[in-house]
């Protein structure tokens, strides 16, 4: 993976880059490779510990109990592996979950990730938006209230996305499936005249260009992990420094499904030659 930071990260100082800081990242799968990402170029000497809950996804379908549990379980992990922030990079587990993770752990700084109403309202020359998104996201009171507090005066359509998710799971970015899931979420938006769409899993931006070609290039597309990983950026000065157990920027991955899966697909979507463990 390589680090790439915007350009003014290039006068910042070893610890405004993440020198001996070490920040916990989960997803139910693997789409929280795309917040992992946009970390690792705000941050590119921060250690990173990113668990794909495969095993257990899509959370999307899954009820919210269970989210919680798992939630939970896999926090609990990264912060016995050393972590001193949490980034749940997963939609649904933020709707969920992030509320009873900050009960529980009070003093660690946790990080979730919502669909981007606010900046879709923001940008939308007609106030018409689109949002994909799990059928999990779109059914949770968080959502529901970002949408009264942001989009009370925008047309909004809400399209689920079941089966979406999970069809990136298996690591191929291009397939007939795909196009033709991609295909029929992306209709009622087409036929609801939405000029700016929100990609509310953070799965759907690795099939972002599936969406720019069915959609045509008028159509502004909006994901939010650059945001998310300013926002992390901003609160790791804050840390303390930990113990380092590299020279920096070290990533290490875990998964609950199947391991070599995730590291071939860290190499074929990042170029990045890793050997992921399974989650105990």
């Amino acid at each position: 993976m390589s680090a790439r930071p915007p350009a003014s990260d290039a006068v910042t100082s070893p610890v405004q880059q993440g020198l001996h800081r070490r920040i916990g990242v989960f997803d139910s799968g693997l789409g929280g490779l795309s917040v992992l990402r946009a970390l690792h170029q705000y941050l590119p000497l921060a250690d990173m510990l990113y668990v794909a809950d495969s095993g257990h996804a899509p959370y999307g379908e899954k009820d919210t109990t269970e989210i919680i549990a798992r939630s939970e379980y896999i926090t609990d992990f990264l912060l016995a592996q050393g972590a001193q922030a949490i980034v749940i990079a997963c939609n649904t587990a933020t709707a969920a979950a992030a509320q009873q993770l900050r009960a529980r752990w009070p003093n660690v700084p946790i990080v979730g990730v919502e669909p981007g109403v606010k900046p879709a309202v923001a940008h939308s020359p007609s106030g018409r938006i689109g949002v994909l998104a799990t059928p999990g996201t779109l059914s949770s009171p968080k959502f529901q209230h970002l949408v009264e507090r942001h989009g009370r005066h925008a047309e909004i359509t809400l399209q689920a996305c079941p089966g979406l998710a999970k069809e990136i799971e298996g690591g191929e970015l291009d397939t007939p499936r795909l196009r033709e899931l991609v295909t029929q979420f992306a209709r009622p938006l087409q036929e609801a005249h939405s000029d700016t769409i929100v990609l509310g899993c953070t799965h759907y931006p690795f099939v972002r260009p599936l969406f720019e070609q069915v959609l045509g290039p008028e159509v502004r597309i909006i994901d939010t992990s650059d945001a998310v990983a300013r926002h992390v950026a901003h609160l790791v000065t804050e840390l303390p420094a930990c113990t380092p157990q590299s020279a920096g920027g070290h990533i290490r991955f875990w998964s609950s499904g199947n391991p070599a899966l995730l590291s071939r697909v860290v190499q074929r979507w990042f170029n990045l030659k890793t050997e992921a463990q399974a989650l105990p």
